[in-house]
């Protein structure tokens, strides 16, 4: 007689990471396939600790992605599910509308190109001469803007709080990973830092800026890098300088929108975030430096070349990081009236984007399945407005590998 040793399972699907985009889901698959087991492992002692908790709080539109593209279709879609997730749980949250103002010459065929995007991705935009931009804002300066009404704000710590409970799935804190075990007849061991270990017939990988890591220790290897750029950010000690959203026509280039100003759902208004290198994944200051995180990226021949690309945009940045004054001024060609005693430094964020071995910023979402395993590789803003489009394409991923396993 042949013995066949039976696994004993502690879930079906294993999500890895508790950010808006693991919580969305593990919500995502308990209610499209009640009873499946989820458990959601996260290596802080609370969900939405890093790019969800750390961003400011923008509802985006969708208006700046390719018409067709992920981000285009899940942001237009994400937009309108995020703000009635809050209504119906109660979350603070508020549809503003923004600005997206040209204050050169050069920017007008880029604003006007926005336009027409916008127009392709089904979005409602009104253009606006110099003098109707003091209707909606009126410190702010420019040659033309765009108003976009469906752009808003939202309290993303608290919807990923309430997709944690409304998932139904078992959340372990504190579980920081240190070795997974695949095998494709079988499923997924994960060995955490505790000397737990814990089983699941099938992986999700939702680590956010660990996403490439994870993969690997999965036995994936991704076709791109995370590279993580820190955002800094200010806040404006006069609020009332700002009535709602105010942006810069951003450069196509890249996937940054520029300095912009953002009324928080709080009522304090964020100045930022610039892009610079990080020296560690979770770099969140010129200070935290993790020399083996900063040789690993150095050493993905991508971020040389992107380096090398784009050095002129960097430097810009850098200048920016290290000098008020340089900050100010940029700030200054939106709202003339600031002065460098209205900005005062405030948390900053890191944004973990994915870089390929030839250079190439990843522009759009990128997730890719493996064996028994589906991991997000590419997910940053504007992630938390798509979150719940993206849980639910996750979500069917990972229950159409548990019915192939």
């Amino acid at each position: 007689m042949v013995h066949v040793s039976r696994v004993a399972y502690d879930c079906d699907v294993l999500v890895v990471g508790a950010g808006v985009v693991g919580l969305s889901t593990a919500y995502a698959i308990g209610r499209a396939a009640p009873g499946t087991r989820v458990t959601v492992l996260e290596k802080e002692p609370g969900p939405a600790r890093h790019q969800t908790g750390r961003n400011s709080g923008v509802v985006h539109s969708g208006i700046y992605y390719r018409p067709g593209s992920l981000k285009a279709r899940y942001a237009v879609r994400g937009a309108a599910e995020m703000t009635k997730f809050c209504a119906e749980y109660g979350i603070e949250h508020a549809v503003t509308g923004k600005l997206i103002v040209a204050t050169d010459r050069a920017e007008l065929p880029r604003l006007h190109a926005l336009v027409q995007r916008g127009r392709e991705n089904g979005i409602a935009v009104r253009e606006l001469g110099a003098a109707q931009i003091a209707r909606y804002e009126p410190e702010v300066r420019g040659l033309a803007a765009i108003r976009v009404r469906t752009t808003g704000i939202c309290d993303y710590t608290a919807v990923a709080r309430e997709l944690g409970r409304a998932s139904g799935a078992e959340l372990r804190y504190g579980a920081r990973i240190v070795r997974i075990d695949r095998r494709p007849e079988r499923g997924v061991a994960v060995l955490t830092a505790r000397g737990d270990v814990v089983r699941g017939r099938v992986l999700v990988n939702c680590a956010g800026l660990y996403s490439d890591q994870v993969a690997r220790l999965t036995g994936d290897e991704p076709e791109a890098r995370i590279v993580p750029f820190r955002g800094e950010y200010y806040e404006l000690a006069r609020p009332e300088l700002v009535r709602g959203l105010v942006y810069p026509v951003p450069d196509p280039a890249f996937p940054f929108l520029g300095v912009h100003l953002t009324r928080g759902i709080d009522g304090g208004v964020h100045v930022g975030p610039n892009a610079v290198p990080a020296l560690a994944r979770e770099g969140y200051g010129w200070g935290v430096v993790r020399p083996r995180e900063a040789l690993s990226t150095a050493a993905w021949p991508g971020a040389w070349r992107m380096g090398r690309r784009h050095w002129r945009y960097g430097a810009g940045e850098l200048r920016r990081s290290v000098s008020k004054a340089a900050f100010v001024a940029a700030v200054r060609r939106l709202l003339p009236a600031v002065e460098e005693d209205d900005l005062v430094r405030a948390a900053a964020g890191v944004r973990a984007q994915a870089v390929l071995r030839d250079g190439t910023l990843v522009d759009d979402f990128l997730i890719r399945e493996g064996a028994r395993a589906v991991h997000v590789l590419n997910a940053p803003s504007p992630a938390a407005t798509a979150s719940l489009p993206i849980g639910r394409e996750v979500a069917r991923r990972a229950l159409g590998a548990l019915a192939r396993g």
